[in-house]
């Protein structure tokens, strides 16, 4: 009975919130009717794309609403409103998502007030659902009708909001394109970086390491002793151009998750970091290894991260979870640092998030002020 009578308070106020709503799309209809005459008179055209928007930021705020109550998102597909007065009224007028919304703001007109209908059912349910349910200890009859009424109107919205799937397609497209343009500036961004670690690193040492060896062969002769600790500096030299030349494979992908996989190479990293890191691999050492793509992400992911609890945090400790899951493979760094990580302060966020929508991956950062930073991704892959 108590859980009945609390699902169906929830109803009565997602509907209260709806009829709320409903009377503010009631108010609309003056706004509408403004930019049509404007429209109509031309003088008041550009009344036209502001009423779009507005009209999608009340179409989005229902789709909240309906979201928290069914707990299912539904997806917005709407081209970006921009440029010229010409290039706003094109995109305002052909855009099938503003036919689409209006044709919602009319029928919710009708559905939108089934509070009316809820709100009756509240006496006879405490009568009979509190003698019925609660006396004669009986499944409730009446306060899962206003729980159906809350459905109802959810299912409604949900069915007139859904972008069409030409629109939802059209999204989709825009945003890989997004995600081409950042895997280029991403890819650029790692072939400056490879080539800037040779030209400052192995390729100075490789320059040392000719002169080297030129002078000691010209010193051979008449001084073996001044030959030889030439020799000597070479091999040095030679030494640190191997070291340097470690460094930028490993950049490009470490030749650790070839051998050990994702979880050796990250334990492995844990134990270097300079932290207190506990590492969770779940079940991810079962069956198959992620593609090696997928993996090297991961892996800069933990390995940036990582590098920013060291920096910026204040905290020395971390834990890391790798998770297996049935569409790819999750990772999570946390830590119980200062927080406040932005991407636009140049803490290599910009470059993780990039990385992982390269393939078309989930990136987010939750990191609120004092605490804690948590980074969840997941990776699509199969397995």
């Amino acid at each position: 009975m108590w859980k009945a009578f609390r699902r169906a308070a929830m109803a009565t106020v997602h509907l209260v919130v709806a009829a709320a709503m409903c009377f503010g799309v009631y108010l609309f209809v003056t706004v509408l009717l403004i930019t049509a005459v404007g429209t109509l008179a031309v003088v008041g055209c550009w009344l036209l794309p502001e009423a779009v928007l507005l009209i999608r930021r009340i179409a989005g705020a229902k789709r909240n609403l309906t979201a928290l109550w069914t707990g299912r998102e539904i997806p917005e597909a709407y081209p970006p409103i921009t440029g010229t007065l010409r290039e706003r009224l094109r995109v305002s007028v052909r855009d099938p998502g503003t036919l689409r919304d209006l044709r919602w703001m009319l029928a919710y007109y009708l559905y939108g007030a089934l509070l009316v209908l809820a709100l009756p059912l509240w006496p006879v349910a405490l009568v009979v659902d509190g003698v019925w349910a609660g006396a004669l200890r009986r499944t409730p009859v009446v306060l899962p009708l206003i729980v159906q009424l809350a459905d109802l109107e959810a299912r409604w919205s949900t069915v007139l909001l859904m972008p069409s799937p030409k629109a939802r397609l059209a999204r989709r497209v825009e945003e890989l394109k997004e995600t081409r343009a950042d895997a280029i500036a991403a890819h650029e961004a790692e072939l400056r970086r490879i080539e800037r670690d040779l030209h400052d690193g192995a390729q100075a040492n490789l320059v040392a390491l000719s002169m080297r060896i030129g002078l000691a062969k010209r010193a051979y002769d008449r001084d073996p002793e001044a030959a030889r600790k030439l020799l000597d500096d070479a091999q040095a030299q030679a030494e640190q151009a191997l070291t340097e030349l470690r460094h930028v494979v490993r950049g490009i992908h470490p030749p650790i998750l070839t051998d050990r996989g994702l979880t050796g190479a990250v334990r492995a990293l844990a134990a270097s970091s300079g932290l207190a890191v506990t590492v969770d691999d779940g079940n991810l050492d079962e069956g198959t290894r992620a593609p090696a793509a997928v993996e090297a992400a991961a892996y800069f992911v933990v390995a940036e991260s990582l590098t920013n609890v060291a920096k910026y945090s204040g905290s020395d400790r971390a834990e890391v979870r790798l998770a297996r899951t049935r569409r790819g493979l999750t990772v999570r760094v946390r830590d119980e640092g200062r927080g406040g990580a932005d991407e636009s302060a140049g803490s290599g966020l910009l470059g993780m998030r990039r990385r992982v929508a390269a393939l078309d991956g989930m990136f987010e950062v939750s990191s609120p002020a004092g605490g804690p930073t948590v980074i969840d991704v997941e990776l699509p892959c199969v397995w």
